[in-house]
C-alpha cells in the first residue's frame, strides 16, 4: 500500500464520517456529572432575588422574531461625548500641505491631459513637493507637546 492510498482511505473516511453525530462517553469528562448543563435553553431568568423569574423565549436559531431589536430597550446604551475639535493649524502649515499634493496633482494633471509641461513649470511642481515634505518635517519638531507638564511619561 502506497502513502498516496493511506491518504486517500483517510479521506474518505473523514468525508463519510462528516455529517455523523459524536457520542460523548460520561467516563471520559473530566469534570462530574452535576457539573453538566441541562438539554435544553435555560427558560426562566431572575433579575434579583426580590423579582419575580420573568420567562424568557427559546432561542430557535438565527433569523427568529426574537433577534429583531427592540425600541424599548434602548435605555442604558453608551452614547460617547462628540469629539474634541481638531486644533486649529497655522498658515504655513496650510501651504505645505497644499504644496506637497499640489506638485505631483499638477504634474498628473497636465501629464493625463497631454499638455506640454515646460521647464519651469516642472521645476515649480517638483520643488513645491520637496519643500511641502521639508516644511512639515521641520515643523513636526522632536519633543512632546509644549503643555505635557514635567511626566514625560514613557518615553523612549
Amino acid at each position: 500500500m502506497t502513502p498516496q492510498s493511506d491518504e486517500d482511505e483517510v479521506w474518505r473516511q473523514i468525508v463519510a464520517s462528516f455529517n455523523d453525530t459524536a457520542e460523548r462517553d460520561p467516563a471520559d469528562q473530566p469534570w462530574p456529572d452535576s457539573e453538566n448543563l441541562p438539554a435544553g435553553p435555560p427558560r426562566r431568568v431572575a433579575e434579583d432575588a426580590g423579582e419575580e423569574a420573568l420567562p424568557q423565549p427559546a432561542d430557535d436559531g438565527p433569523g427568529t422574531a426574537g433577534d429583531e431589536p427592540r425600541d424599548d430597550d434602548d435605555e442604558g446604551h453608551y452614547v460617547p461625548p462628540p469629539p474634541p475639535p481638531l486644533p486649529k493649524t497655522d498658515a504655513a502649515t496650510k501651504v505645505a500641505w497644499a504644496a506637497l499634493f499640489g506638485g505631483p496633482a499638477y504634474l498628473l494633471v497636465t501629464a493625463a491631459a497631454g499638455w506640454e509641461l515646460r521647464g519651469w513649470a516642472l521645476f515649480t511642481a517638483v520643488a513645491a513637493f520637496i519643500g511641502g515634505f521639508v516644511a512639515l518635517v521641520v515643523r513636526m519638531g522632536d519633543g512632546p507637546p509644549g503643555g505635557s507638564g514635567w511626566d514625560d511619561g514613557a518615553v523612549v
